[in-house]
């Protein structure tokens, strides 16, 4: 791999010589391009608010950093919902149940950190176990009593940065009833996994028992976007519509069943599972999924040279396969099958860590 360079021989020492005095010793290729990002901005045309945008969204993604790092290795959900919920709207209570239940399987819960959903979110979860990511807003009064003062809150000023951090790190996501910053959020969430800019996570959208708002969400859905060919038909795999606690949960711990993680290796992707599958359930899923790859077939491998080098869920069985990256609905569909199998073990595995999901990712 080249070596990063400013193309200035002087401007390279000068990072390489503060990189030096900081102590950094790991990832100094990326350390060192932040570095010189910076210093770029120095030649560039950059009015001060193009500059001031930079800094504060680089001073709060190293602060929301911080905050998660510890718990890198625990699995999260993020709950999305809206402010407005007052405490006696049974999506509150709603919110509260799902959130313990996922407390009480060793979730931890993370959301906005202000009030209605997200409250309810940290209520159910306890302090011990949430993690806050608060927007600061001119009309609203800060992190909810739940979280205010943990050191489990970061505060941030842009939606964007926001935004980031309530989706990276988390493994599952549960979107109640909401308003702009709901939609957008979920909006979002589906458009990084339908892409492929995310690896493939449950996201269950919740409501209460008749509750009729994520059903006018599918009427939309598929009588105008899919019908009108805007996504494909097996986008709408992509998440699930349920106004069950106990199906939520469900669909959230199913999902890692038997799937573990995916990872690119040149074209091909691997899938990490937790039981080997037989070859007659190999011959059934390319026969049922021989629609999403771009040749071959869907076959055990071992894990592959990149894998071995950053020691990457080497214990694991895979299988791996030259994906259409035009399909993630169907990838979803796949993963629902492998975890269907019978080689596949109970129900309740836990999803695996930000840090390896990272390695997906890249």
């Amino acid at each position: 791999m080249a070596r990063p360079s400013t193309g200035d021989p002087a401007l390279d020492s000068l990072i390489d010589g503060l990189l030096d005095a900081a102590g950094a010793e790991v990832d100094r290729d990326q350390l060192f391009d932040i570095l010189a990002s910076g210093v770029a901005l120095a030649g560039d045309r950059s009015d001060r608010l193009d500059l001031k945008i930079t800094n504060a969204a680089l001073k709060e993604m190293r602060a929301a950093f911080n905050v998660f790092a510890p718990y890198r290795d625990v699995s999260k959900v993020t709950i999305f919902g809206s402010a407005r919920t007052r405490h006696d709207d049974p999506l509150y209570a709603q919110t509260v149940a799902v959130a313990k239940g996922l407390a009480d399987r060793g979730w931890m819960i993370v959301t906005g950190a202000g009030p209605g959903i997200m409250e309810a979110g940290m209520e159910g979860a306890g302090r011990d176990r949430a993690i806050g990511v608060l927007i600061r807003l001119p009309f609203e009064g800060g992190a909810n009593d739940f979280i205010a003062g943990d050191p489990k809150l970061v505060e941030m000023k842009y939606f964007f940065t926001r935004k980031l951090m309530l989706m990276k790190e988390s493994g599952a996501f549960v979107a109640l009833p909401g308003g702009f910053g709901t939609l957008d959020e979920t909006f979002e969430l589906l458009t990084l996994t339908q892409t492929g800019k995310s690896v493939p996570v449950p996201i269950v959208l919740l409501d209460t028992p008749g509750g009729s708002f994520w059903k006018a969400f599918e009427e939309l859905i598929a009588g105008q976007v899919e019908a009108n060919g805007l996504i494909s038909p097996h986008d709408r795999s992509l998440y699930c519509v349920t106004d069950s606690v106990d199906a939520c949960i469900a669909e959230i711990e199913g999902f890692y069943r038997n799937y573990d993680s995916i990872r690119f290796v040149g074209d091909r992707l691997v899938i990490r599972l937790r039981a080997k599958p037989t070859d007659s359930e190999l011959d059934q899923l390319n026969q049922g999924f021989g629609d999403l790859l771009a040749g071959g077939r869907i076959e055990r491998t071992r894990p592959l040279p990149p894998e071995v080098a950053t020691d990457d869920r080497l214990d694991l069985p895979r299988i791996a396969l030259r994906f259409d990256l035009r399909s993630h609905g169907r990838l979803r569909q796949l993963i629902n099958a492998l975890n269907a199998l019978p080689s596949a073990p109970a129900p309740g595995a836990k999803p695996p860590t930000v840090t390896q999901q990272a390695k997906a990712a890249t």
